[in-house]
């Protein structure tokens, strides 16, 4: 019975010494002809250690460690490569190709695409405005429906990109000259006709125009946030300029130069605060600045 283990033997002294001649005479034989009979590589779940296959005994007879094996324990090739090369961490050959692509895809989000109709809406508003001389009420109303169209848009594209995180580069850009586009040629357009007075669209336009500088000259130092009186004169001039938009008589004409009485009231107020904001994160932006070169040098 050649490869008996020797655990197998019992216990007894002649058991055991009967199990080591046998396990001398294999090795013998095998010796002789070149061949390890039943060696056997098992790899552990640790690591693959070596293992003895059946018919090796305590190793007495090699003068070696116990179930050696010539070989055993070395890698296979290719079998690790796969986990290799998932737990290194490093990113897949083109995966930057493609999350660039997917960036570069999702320019074309509802959010944006929203402000690309503002946009669009721009020319079609002068045309529409101005059409028959500026004075048909029928042009008229189909320019204060693109002039809706666009100050609807304005309230949801912001959400949208905030909601959902489409927030990008197109839209951080396009949104505010959209939004100040539509309104500046509707300003434009009323004067032009004679309907508002020049001052009012000054007033307008020249806030608008110097919040977005002011906003530029500071941002090294930080962001000016959106206020609610801000917002409130947003929704005041919409609501002010489409009623001019409107060939309105009566009431509502008289109406509506209150309300466009608000909206240059709200301009000029939350222009002065933006101000005022510009000044105090400038200044808190310099005292930060200089207490950290104060900081690293002590």
């Amino acid at each position: 019975m050649t490869g008996v283990p020797a655990s197998a033997a019992g216990g007894s002294s002649g058991a055991r010494r009967a199990a080591a001649g046998a396990a001398a005479a294999a090795s013998a034989a095998s010796a002789a002809s070149g061949k390890v009979p039943g060696a056997a590589v098992a790899r552990s779940a640790e690591g693959g250690t070596a293992g003895a296959g059946p018919g090796a005994s305590s190793g007495v007879s090699h003068g070696g460690p116990a179930g050696a094996v010539p070989g055993a324990g070395e890698t296979v090739p290719g079998e690790d490569v796969g986990a290799d090369a998932q737990g290194d961490g490093k990113t897949p050959r083109g995966g930057k190709i493609a999350a660039a692509a997917v960036n570069q895809a999702s320019v074309w989000n509802i959010a944006n695409l929203l402000t690309m109709l503002r946009l669009v809406l721009v020319p079609a508003f002068v045309v529409l405005m101005l059409a028959e001389g500026g004075y048909d009420p029928a042009w008229r109303s189909l320019a204060w429906a693109a002039f809706a169209i666009a100050m609807i848009t304005d309230l949801f594209d912001g959400h949208l990109a905030r909601t959902y995180n489409l927030v990008t580069d197109f839209g951080k850009i396009a949104d505010p000259i959209a939004d100040k586009a539509i309104m500046g040629a509707a300003l434009i357009c009323l004067s032009a006709l004679g309907d508002l007075p020049w001052w009012v669209t000054g007033v307008i336009l020249g806030r608008e125009l110097g919040v977005t500088l002011l906003r530029f000259l500071v941002i090294r130092y930080g962001v000016i946030p959106a206020s609610r009186g801000g917002k409130l004169k947003t929704l005041t001039q919409g609501v002010a300029v489409g009623m001019y938009v409107l060939a309105l008589t009566g009431w509502l004409a008289t109406l509506r130069w209150w309300v466009m009485a608000a909206a240059v009231v709200l301009t000029v107020v939350t222009g002065l605060d933006y101000v005022k904001q510009a000044i105090v994160l400038r200044r808190q932006g310099i005292a930060e600045r200089k207490a950290a070169l104060e900081e690293k040098e002590a």
